[in-house]
Protein backbone atom coordinates (compact mmCIF):
# COMPACT_ATOMS: atom_id res chain seq x y z
CA UNK A 1 0.00 0.00 0.00
CA UNK A 2 2.82 2.52 0.81
CA UNK A 3 4.45 2.00 -2.76
CA UNK A 4 1.03 2.16 -4.41
CA UNK A 5 0.73 5.87 -2.83
CA UNK A 6 4.50 6.52 -3.08
CA UNK A 7 4.03 6.22 -7.18
CA UNK A 8 0.62 8.56 -7.13
CA UNK A 9 2.82 11.34 -4.77
CA UNK A 10 5.07 11.21 -7.21
CA UNK A 11 2.87 11.46 -9.83
CA UNK A 12 0.94 13.93 -8.99
CA UNK A 13 4.11 15.94 -7.80
CA UNK A 14 5.50 15.62 -11.64
CA UNK A 15 1.86 16.86 -12.93
CA UNK A 16 1.08 19.81 -10.49
CA UNK A 17 4.93 20.93 -11.11
CA UNK A 18 3.68 20.81 -14.91
CA UNK A 19 0.31 22.47 -14.74
CA UNK A 20 2.00 25.44 -12.74
CA UNK A 21 4.74 26.03 -15.65
CA UNK A 22 1.99 25.89 -18.32
CA UNK A 23 0.08 28.63 -16.74
CA UNK A 24 -0.03 31.85 -17.59
CA UNK A 25 2.38 33.84 -15.94
CA UNK A 26 0.78 36.88 -13.91
CA UNK A 27 2.98 38.85 -13.44
CA UNK A 28 5.58 37.92 -15.91
CA UNK A 29 8.44 36.81 -13.15
CA UNK A 30 8.25 32.92 -13.13
CA UNK A 31 6.65 32.29 -16.22
CA UNK A 32 7.86 29.79 -18.52
CA UNK A 33 9.36 32.56 -21.08
CA UNK A 34 6.44 32.88 -23.35
CA UNK A 35 4.70 36.22 -23.33
CA UNK A 36 0.89 37.21 -22.44
CA UNK A 37 0.21 38.22 -25.94
CA UNK A 38 1.67 35.32 -28.06
CA UNK A 39 0.04 33.18 -25.09
CA UNK A 40 -2.68 31.46 -26.79
CA UNK A 41 -5.31 30.48 -23.86
CA UNK A 42 -8.60 32.25 -23.38
CA UNK A 43 -10.02 33.03 -20.11
CA UNK A 44 -11.79 29.84 -19.91
CA UNK A 45 -8.87 27.83 -20.54
CA UNK A 46 -7.18 29.76 -18.03
CA UNK A 47 -9.79 29.21 -15.24
CA UNK A 48 -9.54 25.73 -15.76
CA UNK A 49 -5.82 25.57 -15.28
CA UNK A 50 -6.43 27.14 -12.21
CA UNK A 51 -9.46 24.67 -11.30
CA UNK A 52 -7.19 21.85 -11.78
CA UNK A 53 -3.90 22.67 -10.38
CA UNK A 54 -6.07 23.64 -6.76
CA UNK A 55 -7.22 19.96 -7.42
CA UNK A 56 -4.11 18.19 -7.96
CA UNK A 57 -2.43 19.99 -5.67
CA UNK A 58 -4.88 18.85 -3.07
CA UNK A 59 -4.94 15.35 -4.07
CA UNK A 60 -1.01 15.52 -3.47
CA UNK A 61 -1.63 17.12 -0.05
CA UNK A 62 -4.11 14.16 1.08
CA UNK A 63 -1.64 11.86 -0.34
CA UNK A 64 1.67 13.08 1.38
CA UNK A 65 -0.37 12.90 4.88
CA UNK A 66 -1.58 9.35 3.85
CA UNK A 67 1.74 8.58 3.60
CA UNK A 68 2.90 10.16 6.97
CA UNK A 69 0.46 8.45 8.60
CA UNK A 70 1.41 5.12 7.21
CA UNK A 71 4.93 5.19 7.88
CA UNK A 72 4.12 6.55 11.49
CA UNK A 73 2.60 3.50 12.15
CA UNK A 74 5.44 1.32 10.96
CA UNK A 75 7.71 2.68 13.36
CA UNK A 76 9.08 1.11 16.32
CA UNK A 77 9.49 2.81 19.43
CA UNK A 78 13.75 2.75 19.82
CA UNK A 79 15.47 3.56 23.27
CA UNK A 80 16.51 7.53 24.29
CA UNK A 81 19.93 8.61 22.96
CA UNK A 82 19.83 9.79 26.94
CA UNK A 83 19.67 6.29 27.60
CA UNK A 84 22.67 5.34 25.65
CA UNK A 85 24.64 8.04 27.22
CA UNK A 86 24.34 6.77 30.69
CA UNK A 87 25.33 3.35 29.77
CA UNK A 88 28.67 4.55 28.18
CA UNK A 89 28.68 7.02 31.02
CA UNK A 90 29.06 3.11 33.58
CA UNK A 91 32.04 1.63 31.25
CA UNK A 92 34.37 5.29 31.63
CA UNK A 93 37.51 4.72 33.82
CA UNK A 94 37.25 7.09 36.46
CA UNK A 95 40.06 9.78 36.74
CA UNK A 96 42.44 9.41 39.85
CA UNK A 97 42.21 12.17 41.94
CA UNK A 98 46.37 12.20 42.86
CA UNK A 99 48.34 13.48 39.47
Amino acid sequence: METILLVINIMLAVILVLLVLIQKSEGGALGIGVSQENFMLSRSASSFMTKATAIVATLFIICSLALTIISRAELTPTSSVLDTVEEKTEDTPSIPENN
